[in-house]
């Protein structure tokens, strides 16, 4: 029979299918009722010699038939159980944050849901050129039922939690369908990728990349069925999803770049109609149309405290200094990726390399791995322009923030590389990989150096990368040799693991340990902390400021203090005054800071201090 192997041969069949180097997706997929064969890498000959290959091999007594109802649930009954644990994991890690701990971005995006939702405005920190209004569309529901803003938050983080654990069905998803990794693997996996602290950090703060990572999986998803399928619906689809990146954030126009070039090849090789390219455009239209009738609504209710990129960005690049800087910025991104996916995003973009050299006119998962690549470059590259025109601020070390929407893609990409390639070219992928972490640490390395050199140290916070830092325990200072050294032997290790069948899970299952690790340290390291230093206690509430008060605040309290005040008074909009209150004013936060100069003194302008916190720098007062 054929696919079957008899108890006194060892030759595999013929028709048995191949791997020799990424996994296919244009081979047959195995159904969703029958068993995958086992997957062995045995010499075969060649013309002049023999090549090891991955074949498929159904030894004889194992059943390969249909699969029992009972147990084709298991699976899907396994994602939805993951999703849960993971919305709940989500929530409890971000149990310190009751209050905003990322300003100005948060400041932004609850003050405009707010907006949206029929409240009071505030202001934003984007500027004209750049501003969405997706992600506060999403949220601005939490306004509506008029709650304290303590539950408010924490609607909003209920939203982001549902929605960023989805990355566990949709990595699945990829991995199946993109990858054709077996069930079991590729749920493993999909575990990996759904608990990477480059995705699950932002579910705990209200800020649009608490979406981007999973919408970025799924798009990838629909360009696939879209290049394996072309027609009106899956160009609807994959249009409706770039369309949705475009409106959540300015990344999103790379997204929509890559998806007008993909579907310009479609129609130039016939393979999409116009139809097609009817339902392709009609989406992203419609978003970007909706994105500005979403601002020109809002007017003047929020105010843009940025300036959009002009010439000041053209003259930070325009120059050998500058573009060598945007090049730094660049490949310490893309780096900071391979060392994050502990290798495995090198290999799956060596291998991607590899596979476009050869890919076929319909190979879905050849241009996927295009789209990808193109879109990973042009996010890098889009926001090393746009940070480099930044002029009042040192420039990053490292800002992984944009790039990090990726992460979880090219992790389960290089899961696939990892399990369906052969060994040689495996070992191949490995040496590029170890050879980029190595060489862009020492540049990373020696480009902190310099910069030391000539006085200009180069910025490195809380939100420029904290899953590097809890990986190489660099709090204080960016540790690239100590990244490269992790990314090295992480890949290393997966690589030498992955010859040996039964170790493969147990493998990744303790990548899963190591993601849920750091993130238990980055909560505890750095959200806790913050989230203790920008709480307001008392809460405006225990100081009896009620509903209806007119308020201000000085620009005298601290913004951390002073913006999270703000947002628990959620009937008015509270502006800001240097030294002497508005006229207009009933309550005012201020500047509490005894026995020094700048301490501010309510009863000079009729009002009477109801409380606050000499410590945190702040006070409340009411006019007398």
């Amino acid at each position: 029979m054929a696919g079957t192997r008899s108890a006194n041969t060892r030759r595999p069949s013929a028709c048995l299918r191949t791997a020799p180097d990424l996994v296919s997706s244009v081979s047959p997929r195995p159904g969703r009722a029958t068993r995958r064969p086992p997957t062995e890498f045995v010499p075969v000959p060649v013309s002049g010699g023999t090549m090891t290959v991955g074949v498929q091999v159904v030894r004889a007594g194992e059943p390969a038939g249909p699969v029992p109802p009972r147990r084709r649930m298991v699976l899907p009954l396994l994602l939805v159980l993951g999703w849960l644990l993971g919305v709940a994991w989500r929530i409890w890690l971000a149990r310190h944050s009751s209050m905003p701990i990322a300003h100005t971005d948060e400041d932004s995006y609850l003050n405009t849901a707010r907006a949206l939702a029929g409240g009071p405005g505030g202001f934003s920190s984007e500027n004209g050129t750049l501003r969405r209004i997706g992600y506060p569309l999403l949220i601005a529901p939490a306004f509506l039922l008029d709650r304290d803003f303590v539950d408010t938050y924490l609607l909003v983080r209920v939203v982001n939690a549902a929605l960023n654990a989805a990355l566990l069905p949709l990595a699945y998803l990829l991995g199946r369908r993109l990858l054709n990794l077996p069930r079991w693997p590729a749920l493993v996996a999909a575990a990996v990728a759904a608990t990477l602290p480059a995705a699950v950090f932002y579910a705990g703060v209200a800020m649009t990349d608490a979406v981007l990572a999973p919408l970025l999986v799924g798009w990838l998803l629909a360009v696939h069925r879209l290049v394996e399928r072309p027609g009106p619906l899956t160009a609807a689809v994959a249009g409706t999803l770039a369309g949705a990146g475009h409106l959540l954030h300015s990344r999103g126009v790379v997204i929509v770049a890559g998806y007008a070039g993909l579907v310009l090849l479609l129609v130039g090789r016939r393979r999409l109609g116009p139809a097609g390219l009817l339902a392709a455009t009609l989406p992203v239209l419609a978003a970007a149309l909706g994105n500005e009738a979403g601002v020109r609504l809002l007017g003047d209710t929020v105010r843009l405290l940025g300036d959009p990129p002009g010439e000041r960005t053209l003259r930070a690049v325009a120059s050998g200094p500058g573009l060598l800087r945007v090049l730094a910025a660049v490949g310490t991104q893309l780096w900071y990726l391979v060392v994050i996916t502990f290798g495995l995003a090198g290999l799956a973009g060596s291998a991607a390399v590899a596979r476009l050299r050869r890919a076929g006119r319909d190979d879905p998962t050849g241009w996927t791995l295009g789209v990808a690549l193109a879109t990973t470059v042009g996010v890098a590259v889009g926001a090393a322009v746009v940070l480099a025109g930044i002029t009042d601020k040192p420039a990053d070390a490292i800002y992984g923030r944009y790039v990090q929407m990726l992460a979880p893609f090219w992790l389960v990409v290089g899961v696939g590389v990892l399990l369906g390639t052969a060994y040689r070219p495996l070992l191949r992928h490995a040496a590029v990989t170890v050879t980029v972490l190595a060489a862009g640490g020492v540049l990373v390395h020696a480009r902190l150096a310099y910069a030391e050199t000539r006085g200009e140290a180069l910025r490195y916070g809380g939100f420029s990368a904290p899953d590097l830092m809890a990986l190489t325990g660099g709090w204080r200072q960016m540790r690239p040799l100590a990244g490269a050294a992790v990314g090295v032997g992480a890949g290393l290790l997966l690589v030498v693991v992955a010859r040996h069948r039964r170790s493969r899970a147990v493998a990744l299952a303790a990548l899963v340990v190591v993601n849920l690790a750091a993130m238990q340290v980055i909560a505890q390291r750095l959200v806790r902390p913050m989230a203790a230093a920008g709480t307001p206690a008392p809460s405006v509430a225990d100081l009896g400021i009620q509903p209806g008060e007119r308020v201000r605040a000085s620009t005298g309290v601290p913004y951390l203090i002073r913006f999270n005040l703000s947002h628990q008074v959620t009937w008015t909009e509270v502006s800001w005054f240097a030294d002497r209150p508005p006229a207009a004013a009933d309550v005012v936060f201020a500047r509490w800071a005894p026995g020094e100069p700048d301490d501010w003194d309510g009863t000079r302008y009729g009002f009477v201090r109801l409380g606050g916190d000499p410590a945190q720098k702040w006070a409340a007062w009411r006019r007398g």
